[in-house]
């Protein structure tokens, strides 16, 4: 803190920032601790294998997601093992475009537990279950037609 001696009695017009830079700082703290908590969400790694072609997920997209404890997500959201029936069955029912789920399993999984999602979807209203897997790293596919198609945007 800086004094000033001053022989005139006329009042000081500067603004004090301390008390802004402390708060500044306490939101800096928070969102240092919840961003990471939100993010996190589901996250599972799926089998890998080669000649795959890339689907980016879309918003309509449904994906049951089994993490490597067991433990279920509809959409990334949690979900209880006794409410994804229901919740399948709720959105399957009002759904009109397609009757696709997509499964995504973390690979260290038992197949038993896959099998029993599967089988949970398919007497819920869904049609096809589609597994996601992912592109084995350093490899890429050899099927022509497969390369992922970049779009190049110009100002």
């Amino acid at each position: 803190m800086g004094m000033s001696v001053s022989t005139g009695g006329g009042v000081k017009a500067e603004p004090n920032v301390v008390p802004m830079i402390d708060v500044m700082l306490v939101l800096l703290i928070i969102f240092m601790v919840v961003t990471p908590a939100i993010a996190a969400g589901f996250t599972a790694e799926p089998p890998s294998g080669i000649n795959l072609k890339a689907h980016p997920e879309a918003d309509e997209d449904q994906i049951l997601g089994i993490d490597k404890f067991g433990n279920y997500y509809l959409n990334k959201q949690p979900v209880k093992t006794e409410d994804i029936g229901p919740l399948i069955k709720q959105i399957y029912t009002a759904r009109t475009v397609d009757q696709i789920i997509y499964l995504k399993a973390h690979k260290e999984l038992e197949y038993g537990a896959i099998l029993e999602a599967m089988d949970m979807a398919a007497k819920n209203g869904v049609r096809v279950v589609a597994a996601i897997t992912e592109q084995t790293p350093g490899t890429e596919s050899t099927v022509a037609g497969d390369e992922i198609k970049t779009t190049n945007k110009t100002p």
